[in-house]
């Protein structure tokens, strides 16, 4: 017979395995880059009132600025993350595997949602 309590319990094995997982995932962007972005937003929109086409082209300035950024940082976690499971001998690091595969679903999915 079915045990609806026991079901939503953990596993023996779940309660076994650590959990890796950080508690907020990481940056894509060093807070340096992401502070220099920022502060060309910032000064794009204090410059407005006064400048608006100076002010507008700061702002795509700023956003080009946060593509690149964004762009080079994902090829760097790409490239890691391709490194860390190539190679593998999947009977034998099958952890390492499962580990790779759920950070980029993670990757991806917050890459959805932007």
């Amino acid at each position: 017979m079915y045990d609806q309590t026991r079901a939503q319990q953990p596993s023996d094995q779940d309660q076994r395995r650590p959990e890796r997982r950080p508690a907020t995932p990481e940056a894509l962007l060093p807070s340096a880059e992401r502070d220099a972005v920022l502060d060309r937003l910032r000064r794009a929109i204090n410059t407005f009132p006064d400048a608006p086409e100076d002010a507008l082209e700061e702002a795509e300035g700023a956003f080009d600025d946060a593509v690149n950024h964004l762009a080079n940082a994902l090829a760097e976690r790409r490239r890691a993350l391709h490194e860390s499971w190539r190679g593998q001998d999947a009977g034998t690091h099958a952890e390492e595997l499962r580990l790779a595969l759920r950070q980029y679903r993670e990757v991806t999915q917050r890459l959805i949602r932007l």
